[in-house]
């Protein structure tokens, strides 16, 4: 598990996918902070890394990448804990349009394709 605070390229994540599910890497974006945590099995444990490094609870969420797929399909909206009926996410997905956006414009910056 690690904390992107730079820039990470695309082959990193691609190798980082096949070590664990292959064409796939779980991560966990912070909105505020504009941080992204990868590499682990759970998004609960990038959460809690996250969490750990100063993070609040609510501007964190779980996404994964796929390194292998361009456009719309790098980026899948799907974990358990962006389950939030407080904050208005009654789903795994991300409901809010403007916070899918700032995850998109996150991993844009963090990520170099």
């Amino acid at each position: 598990m690690k904390i992107i605070r730079q820039r990470i390229t695309l082959d990193e994540l691609n190798e980082m996918a096949v070590n664990l599910f292959g064409d796939m890497i779980k991560a966990v974006v912070d909105v505020d902070r504009e941080l992204i945590a990868i590499d682990a099995e759970l998004h609960s444990d990038l959460e809690a890394l996250l969490l750990q490094d100063g993070s609040k609870q609510k501007s964190l969420w779980g996404i994964n990448f796929y390194p292998g797929m361009r456009g719309d399909e790098f980026i899948e909206f799907d974990s358990m804990i962006n389950m939030r009926p407080s904050q208005g996410n009654k789903s795994r997905g991300v409901v809010d349009e403007g916070i899918r956006k700032k995850i998109i414009e996150i991993a844009a910056k963090r990520v170099r394709r």
